[in-house]
């Protein structure tokens, strides 16, 4: 005689994973909070021996003189940001567009998985394609003495991070109900004005999420940058020059850590430039999160 299974109560169940993503929820916020922790412990040093605004605004990255300043890190990672993000945006936000509203579902079938296969191409990857076709396109097509500059870190991020750019607004476009795009429609609307006028305001808020996330993940990337930016920490003469080399926050770390005596001053610098940039990555979520929820509220977005 078969014996009956108990079944635990459904309200044990539920209690159970409320319990486990309560757990989830608080380890992601105490693992952020412990590299917080470490970074500061680690860049103090510097920023007491150096000084804090002296570290930040110094004009020269000279690890054998002990000379350290982050603002040629800082002025060549905003120019590579900003004209990596140009491309992103330039390209990245019409693909989205024709995605979420024009392609047919056999366009749609190819160019997806095309831009899924994209987003999954390691970094190394793209930053080896950079060494071996941008940077020699470059050389031979300007007349430089080598194509390592920061115009070729600005095309690679560009390309580089428009499937993330194009998947998280499309998504953002699709989210939009279709009785809003029915009612423009119903009212006189042609196409083209509705997506202008009622689609594209009411997905804003994902939209405007998305490129500032991109932004931390332009600024945060190391192995691709590094392999084309030349990683000279030096400021651009003009400053504008993007055919000069230069060096990013993420390239100084990676190019000279494990070089680097452990405990030295360099050591804690570097940590000290690890902390800047986790910071401004932070913060850049913070304010997408913020204009996400303003933009929503205005427009109603989703």
């Amino acid at each position: 005689m078969n014996r009956p299974r108990i079944v635990a109560p459904q309200k044990y169940k539920e209690k159970f994973i409320e319990a486990l993503l309560f757990v989830s929820a608080v380890t992601s916020i105490f693992i952020m909070l412990l590299i917080f922790y470490y970074l500061i412990c680690e860049s103090t040093r510097a920023f007491h021996e150096l000084g804090f605004f002296s570290l930040l605004f110094g004009q020269k990255w000279h690890p054998a003189g002990d000379i350290y300043g982050f603002l040629p890190l800082i002025a060549c990672s905003l120019i590579i940001t900003l004209l990596a993000l140009f491309i992103n945006i330039l390209v990245g936000f019409p693909l989205a567009i024709y995605l979420a509203e024009l392609a047919g579902p056999k366009k749609k079938a190819v160019l997806k998985p095309a831009i899924e296969l994209l987003a999954g191409v390691p970094s190394i990857v793209y930053g080896f394609l950079g060494v071996i076709i941008l940077v020699s396109y470059l050389q031979d097509s300007f007349d430089m003495l080598t194509g390592r500059s920061i115009l070729a870190g600005s095309i690679l991020l560009g390309v580089m991070f428009i499937p993330y750019l194009t998947t998280i607004c499309e998504d953002a476009l699709r989210a939009v109900p279709s009785e809003f795009k029915e009612g423009s429609l119903a009212l006189g609307a042609n196409k083209w004005q509705t997506l202008r006028h009622v689609t594209i305001p009411a997905a804003s808020s994902g939209i405007t999420a998305a490129i500032l996330l991109n932004i931390g993940s332009i600024i945060g990337e190391t192995m691709a940058v590094l392999l084309v930016v030349g990683n000279v920490a030096r400021l651009p003469s003009p400053i504008y020059d993007i055919f000069d080399q230069g060096a990013t926050f993420t390239s100084v770390i990676a190019g000279e850590m494990g070089e680097v005596a452990r405990g030295s001053l360099h050591y804690h610098v570097l940590f000290a430039v690890g902390f800047v940039l986790l910071a401004v990555v932070s913060v850049l979520s913070l304010i997408a999160d913020y204009a996400r929820t303003r933009i929503r509220k205005k427009f109603g977005g989703y």
